[in-house]
């Protein structure tokens, strides 16, 4: 109920205005927003060398930077939210997380791990439909995997949308698609 406080994540892009434009967003409804930078100030204009950007830092590395953005704040409780890359990054905190507060997805899911468990953690995630990384099969068994950590979880699907349809600077873009997703996750943001 009322403010929480949000760990944001980029895209494999980086820490773009887009993102900035999102927190801001976020800051509006009465949150308090804080946007690390995996990438230390690296942003790309193509997927190709975002890509190539991510491999050379390695997952792991990426996943040590976000626990150390996170970890100052974890005990306040947070909401993870992230954007694609993004999104899996902040679902692997806060399925680590006992003191999550929630979970926000945009574009992106992550593996699940065997052990993972939580204590009716609220999840939405925002999604294309069809989305190229986020296939139909795909979703199916990681909403299931979800649940059965003891997730809550509420999937939204844009059927025609790009992958990272929020972001207005990426020709995936759908300012339909974006404002339905925008007032949805900040709906659920007030339920928490």
């Amino acid at each position: 109920m009322g403010l929480m406080n949000i760990m944001l994540f980029h895209s494999m892009y980086g820490l773009r205005p887009a993102v900035h434009a999102a927190a801001d967003r976020l800051r509006a409804a009465g949150h308090e927003v804080r946007v690390p930078d995996l990438f230390e100030g690296h942003t790309f204009e193509s997927v190709e060398e975002a890509e190539a950007f991510r491999e050379e830092t390695g997952k792991e590395e990426l996943l040590k930077r976000a626990v150390l953005a996170a970890a100052p704040y974890s005990d306040q409780g947070l909401v993870y939210a992230g954007f694609s890359l993004g999104a899996s990054v902040a679902q692997t905190l806060a399925l680590g997380d006992a003191k999550a507060r929630g979970l926000l997805l945009f574009h992106g899911t992550s593996d699940i791990a065997e052990n993972a468990s939580v204590d009716e953690l609220p999840v939405q995630l925002h999604v294309a439909d069809p989305d190229p990384y986020e296939t139909h099969d795909w979703l199916n068994s990681w909403y299931l995997e979800m649940q059965r950590t003891g997730a809550d979880v509420e999937v939204y699907r844009y059927p025609g949308a790009g992958h990272l349809f929020t972001d207005a600077e990426l020709p995936d873009f759908d300012q339909a698609a974006a404002e339905l997703a925008w007032k949805v996750a900040i709906g659920f943001l007030a339920t928490l």
